[in-house]
């Protein structure tokens, strides 16, 4: 490398691999956007960057003689385009490039991948901001939702998966002299080991977590030695493109390929995805969005292959100490983003006979009434609701909720448009809550992607259980929340939903929500239901993307 950093970012590799093997609390990049951290002008220069990117081409990247200049993006805070233009190259050309820059790559030494991979996220670090506004203005993201997701929390899970890449990659010797007593000789070997990379990555966005969702693919991918291409959804690429153009100007820096790592974008004609994704040439495939599409990518030939898919996730409810402060929790997470996140919940579980409140029975409809009564609470509350709801990404994410008629079952709320104080013409909904009875499967085994909330009458605590795993097993769930002060009743939960690859989170109230995963504690999906295949950052997650091969011969002497 041209520069020194190895020396300047080991200890921040060696504090990361530390902290995957702790699980407690570890933040690399401070979440709080505050002028002491990142400067008195941070945000006000970030908005102005992403201002400047409107109505002109992103030529940042250091990808030559593109055939074309595309771009789709439109914000869903006022519905109109940004006409960003990318530069588009065709698949063959995109996958060419990439397999010669792979050549060169796959040779540098995994700790000189990582120093290179973390000193591109120092450099984004100076573009958190314009990576928030970007993402506001593409996803629907509330402002400070943008700015976490995007950029600090995003950050830190693909330094999680370039700690995870290294360590498995540092994890055996480069050489040993292996010897084994003979009797009256010794047979001496020269052994020495390479982790070879499998060959050309593809990274396929989502719409909605353009950053957060891409770069643990991407960055693990690149650490063990692999060209990546990211294709990101088209609706929302300015994001993860400040990404790419960071880790071209490193690389090109350091004397390497700037195509080790590209952008590819689909033509408003041409949507180029599945041919990048079917490239014989192309080994590895990160994949975020529906279960459709991510089935098919699974479903490639040899391919190995990375899926987060949809999600069925579910909440259970048995006993509480505090009602009210679980509901201002239940509803809290089924608001957030509009509810257009994988981990939001969607199916309430409640026996029919109600839930004990401390050592009172209180009945099913008035649990109902008090979730529903704290969703409406919130989404009333002009200084919250915007910072907490955002805007919809997708409109038929929003005439999804207004038209949820397909839904057996009776309206307990209905679903509203909200003046967004910012922004008028916001493309915006309020929750919608339907009470459906534990038999009507049809209208909750499915993900009802937006803010839709499902009150389910089942018959006792146990069906409720039983639902949840079944649900899990069968659809995926990312997430699952559950209350209850009866231990055997918490261990029933831990076990049944272990069994369906579903992590649970217990009680909870204040500030920690079931939507939320900490990097470098928490494991991202599984992979052991429909929901997705993989999990991040776990070692499969990076030790898949490369193969262990040794050379030996006799030693002399």
């Amino acid at each position: 490398m041209k520069l020194d950093l190895l020396n300047k970012h080991q200890d921040a590799i060696n504090t990361a691999v530390k902290a995957i093997h702790e699980r407690t609390f570890f933040a690399h990049y401070p979440e709080n956007p505050s002028p002491e951290i990142y400067g008195e002008n941070a945000d006000k220069e970030g908005r102005e960057k992403y201002k400047a990117h409107l109505n002109s081409k992103f030529d940042e990247l250091l990808q030559k003689d593109p055939e074309q200049w595309v771009g789709q993006e439109e914000s869903p805070y006022e519905q109109q385009a940004l006409n960003v233009k990318y530069p588009f190259f065709s698949p063959e050309t995109l996958v060419n490039r990439a397999e010669e820059a792979y050549h060169q790559w796959r040779k540098v030494k995994p700790a000189d991948r990582a120093a290179l991979l973390v000193e591109s996220l120092e450099r984004v670090k100076t573009r958190f901001f314009e990576v928030a506004y970007a993402t506001m203005h593409t996803t629907g993201q509330a402002y400070m939702m943008s700015f976490q997701a995007s950029g600090p929390h995003a950050a830190d899970r693909a330094l999680e998966a370039i700690a995870a890449g290294f360590e498995e990659q540092t994890r055996f010797p480069e050489a040993t002299e292996w010897e084994k007593p003979m009797g009256k000789y010794n047979l001496k070997l020269n052994k020495t080991w390479k982790a070879v990379p499998k060959g050309v990555a593809l990274v396929i966005g989502c719409s909605t977590f353009p950053t957060w969702n891409s770069v643990p693919g991407m960055y693990a991918s690149l650490v063990t030695g692999n060209p990546v291409i990211v294709k990101p959804h088209p609706k929302a690429v300015l994001p993860i493109a400040i990404f790419v153009a960071e880790v071209q100007k490193v690389l090109e820096e350091n004397g390497l390929n700037p195509n080790i790592c590209q952008l590819a974008v689909d033509a408003d004609d041409r949507l180029i995805t599945k041919d990048l994704a079917e490239h014989p040439k192309v080994k590895l495939i990160d994949y975020t969005g529906g279960t459709e599409f991510g089935n098919y990518v699974e479903g490639l030939k040899g391919k190995t292959v990375f899926t987060e898919k949809t999600g069925v996730n579910s909440i259970i409810l048995d006993s509480v100490e505090d009602l009210d402060k679980v509901a201002q929790n239940l509803a809290f997470s089924v608001s957030l983003y509009s509810g257009q996140m994988c981990t939001a919940p969607q199916n309430f579980f409640i026996p029919e006979r109600g839930i004990k409140v401390g050592g009172e029975q209180v009945p099913f409809d008035d649990v109902v009434k008090k979730l529903t009564d704290a969703v409406t609470g919130l989404v009333n509350n002009p200084k919250a609701a915007p910072h907490i709801l955002g805007a919809i990404q997708n409109p038929a994410t929003a005439e999804r909720v207004k038209s949820a008629s397909s839904v057996k079952g009776k309206e307990v709320l209905s679903t509203c448009d909200f003046d967004h104080p910012m922004f008028a013409n916001a493309r915006t909904c309020t929750p919608v809550v339907y009470e459906v009875d534990a038999s009507e499967k049809e209208s909750y085994s499915r993900e009802l992607f937006g803010p839709i909330m499902l009150i389910i009458k089942t018959k006792d605590t146990d069906q409720s259980i039983e639902l949840a795993k079944e649900m899990a097993m069968e659809y995926g769930a990312i997430s699952c929340g559950a209350y209850t002060t009866n231990s055997e009743v918490k261990e029933k939960i831990m076990d049944e939903m272990s069994l369906a690859g579903t992590p649970v989170s217990f009680n909870l109230t204040g500030g920690i929500y079931v939507n939320q995963n900490a990097s470098f504690s928490d494991f991202h999906v599984t992979g052991g239901n429909p929901a997705g295949n993989a999990s991040f950052t776990n070692p499969e997650f990076v030790i898949k993307r490369f193969t262990w091969v040794g050379f030996r011969e006799p030693a002399l002497g």
